[in-house]
């Protein structure tokens, strides 16, 4: 079967041999008139089956002048050409998404004509930056059109990996309640400590706060920061009596961690959640969340915090699902921003 290159698709005049393309695969757009117009990653796939010819000012193009011709007409064409060509050995009708998404894909055995779209695909090279802002109104699209995002990474040798994307609402079954006055903490330069046994045994019991360390409870700074503004602690420089506000504390802390405020509002809205939140360093990541008390039950969540303006890489997103999965876990991304924080969720998947 033969068709001619036209500017950027190529066109199958002959209607018999554009009947046979579109019913073996629905590949293409009808034209009035019986013909078939192919987009350039539709003839190259067929073009590399041995189903298709296509020619240019009479003559046969060569797999790699085709190529060349669809590079020079689209960005990214090969990122978009390798995920076409994966999805359709895989079975799935693949039609391009218009300017939201790269593909929008059916279900296997369904068609244009009979079936909704099951996923919205985006094809993405691992070198290229994820900024969060522009995926999260991505996502938002997706969501609208009540649609799985599947996000295809392209490494440099050209394998894939699959992602499914959405937003994610965690919750706890915790139901803190405080009663009696505040604790005293001591602080030692990076970390608070907890003297008082009755004290000690109150805060953990009421939200599973800080590390018992024999009879003392070790509380982390981020915990500290946050039992302050809840007024359940007071603390104290253990070389002194005078008392640190949170405002001081925090200076404090920030000499520590300069992500503090980051990690902070993270921290505040899991809490708010009803979850148990405890460090996430021997994970990589920062937190470890439960829904429950952590003595009885495995942590469900990895939890990693990202300012408003992040800007990250894709091998730093996948070596932390990756690691979430190999525990376990499912890891969420905490997107920090002044009117909230909102969680992405990424789950590595086999279309």
């Amino acid at each position: 079967m033969s068709g001619e290159l036209v500017r950027d698709s190529v066109v199958i005049g002959d209607r018999t041999e554009a009947s046979q393309i579109y019913n073996k695969g629905y590949y293409g757009y009808n034209l009035s008139g019986g013909g078939l117009e192919l987009e350039l990653l539709e003839a190259l796939y067929l073009v590399e089956s041995s189903r298709l010819e296509v020619t240019s000012d009479g003559r046969v193009l060569t797999l790699a002048e085709l190529t060349a011709a669809a590079a020079a007409a689209h960005r990214d064409f090969e990122i978009k050409y390798i995920v076409y060509r994966d999805l359709r050995q895989r079975g799935y009708v693949v039609k391009s998404a218009g300017e939201d998404f790269d593909f929008r894909v059916f279900p296997r055995g369904g068609t244009p004509t009979t079936s909704t779209t099951k996923y919205w695909v985006a094809a993405i090279s691992e070198r290229a930056i994820l900024n969060m802002a522009d995926f999260m109104n991505d996502l938002d699209r997706s969501e609208r059109t009540r649609k799985e995002l599947l996000l295809a990474l392209v490494d440099e040798e050209g394998d894939l990996t699959y992602y499914r994307a959405d937003r994610n609402e965690p919750k706890g079954r915790l139901d803190e309640q405080w009663d009696g006055k505040a604790v005293p903490a001591s602080l030692l330069e990076d970390r608070v400590l907890v003297f008082d046994e009755g004290g000690s045994e109150r805060l953990h019991h009421h939200g599973f706060y800080g590390k018992h360390i024999g009879n003392v409870l070790q509380l982390s700074l981020l915990e500290t920061a946050h039992l302050l503004e809840k007024g359940w602690i007071t603390v104290s420089s253990i070389t002194a009596s005078r008392k640190l506000s949170s405002s001081r504390f925090m200076k404090h802390a920030l000499k520590f961690q300069p992500d503090f405020k980051l990690r902070l509002a993270a921290y505040r809205d899991l809490r708010a959640r009803g979850l148990v939140v405890k460090t996430g360093f021997k994970y990589g990541t920062h937190f470890r969340v439960y829904e429950d008390d952590p003595e009885k039950i495995h942590a469900r969540y990895l939890v990693h915090a990202l300012p408003e303006d992040n800007k990250s890489t894709w091998p730093e997103m996948s070596r932390a699902v990756r690691l979430a999965h190999g525990v376990k876990k499912e890891i969420l991304f905490a997107w920090v921003r002044e009117q909230g924080t909102e969680y992405l969720r990424l789950v590595r998947v086999r279309p």
